[in-house]
């Protein structure tokens, strides 16, 4: 297995362990591959959810320009929707699994197709 494969299944194990989500594969390796070179890294791969530009990137890259959704404060409710449901104790929430999260939420998985 590559890399990225090992990857894959560590965040579906993730998302099985700590939300009790059965994670749609495809759609998660599209959402691992869309993240790009940020996976390898240790620090980008995770999401700090107490930084509020970190979470301001999140909406401007990833909510609105990836998924084209329109700005508004929904996309501020649907991130702490997302945060919350992977729990503030849990210190690893995994970028591919937030963004995951975020596309099922808006029902944006065409934004893969």
């Amino acid at each position: 297995m590559s890399k990225r494969d090992d990857l894959i299944a560590k965040y579906a194990a993730d998302m099985q362990d700590k939300l009790g989500i059965k994670a749609d594969m495809d759609l998660l390796t599209k959402v691992v591959i869309g993240c790009g070179p940020s996976i390898y890294s240790n620090d980008a791969e995770t999401v700090a959810a107490s930084d509020k530009a970190e979470l301001d990137r999140i909406r401007q890259n990833y909510l609105i320009k990836k998924l084209g959704l329109p700005d508004g404060p929904d996309l501020t409710t649907a991130i702490d929707s997302v945060i919350q449901q992977y729990g503030s104790a849990n210190r690893n929430k995994y970028r591919a699994v937030v963004y995951y999260l975020l596309c099922t939420h808006f029902k944006k998985q065409s934004a893969y197709a």
